[in-house]
């Protein structure tokens, strides 16, 4: 009998977007970042999550952060597509991701966990740990991530740590892993203020996740058309 071991085969590495990618319109982005995957490395885990509700924002429209003008906090908004922009809300961490011009940008608005050979598990196990309810208690994994500050928490990701990096393929990266959502939801965004341009539909929904976002789009009494639009 051997007394040889055989190595169990490594997990597959995970393959992360080209900067080029985000060097594109803001609401091209936002829309076309749906349905891709969010991993971040915590020790030996990839703590994953599945994009599925975004917001855009440009420099010229009053909702924005960049529209306040350029500070050293803001620096990353009017760096290339590509760059991290994470900033406190609500008293939590909250992730954006630079776009093409200056003061651009796309708000990671929540996700959906994402398991997979990259991502196990354990990955699964540590992302509820990371972000448990007001008791204590774990949440359903459903609604881990249906919120940008509940993303971050789930993922373990922190504004001093990120703030104007670009992105480290060793730790952290946006995969494309498979298909894009079938259709997009077009709506308002959230949480802007009165008269900050709160009209705009800029929001975008990967429809087949909307019950799991921050705010359901279809809920009852929204109407098609009027509140929303259904891109192909």
């Amino acid at each position: 009998m051997s007394n040889l071991t055989v190595p169990l085969p490594a997990a597959p590495r995970p393959a992360g977007l080209a900067d080029a990618f985000f060097d594109r319109d803001a609401q091209t982005l936002a829309q076309d970042l749906l349905g891709k995957v969010i991993r971040h490395r915590v020790g030996d885990l990839w703590l994953s999550a599945r994009i599925i509700e975004t917001e855009a924002y440009y420099c010229e429209e009053k909702g924005s952060h960049a529209s306040l003008g350029y500070t050293e906090k803001r620096k990353a908004l009017f760096l290339d597509g590509g760059h991290i922009y994470m900033y406190y809300a609500r008293g939590g961490d909250s992730l954006n991701f630079s776009a093409q011009g200056p003061g651009n940008a796309v708000l990671i608005k929540s996700a959906y966990p994402w398991v997979d050979e990259v991502s196990g598990p354990a990955s699964l196990a540590q992302m509820l740990l990371n972000n448990p309810d007001a008791q204590g208690r774990p949440r359903p994994s459903q609604k881990l991530c249906a919120g940008q500050t509940l993303l971050c928490k789930a993922l373990g990701l922190k504004v001093p740590v990120w703030d104007a990096k670009r992105f480290d393929h060793d730790v952290l990266l946006v995969e494309d892993t498979g298909p894009a959502p079938s259709h997009i939801i077009q709506t308002t965004r959230l949480g802007i203020p009165h008269g900050r341009d709160e009209h705009l539909m800029y929001r975008f929904v990967d429809a087949a996740y909307a019950q799991w976002c921050t705010r359901n789009p279809l809920r009852r009494g929204q109407v098609e058309g009027r509140d929303y639009v259904l891109l192909p």
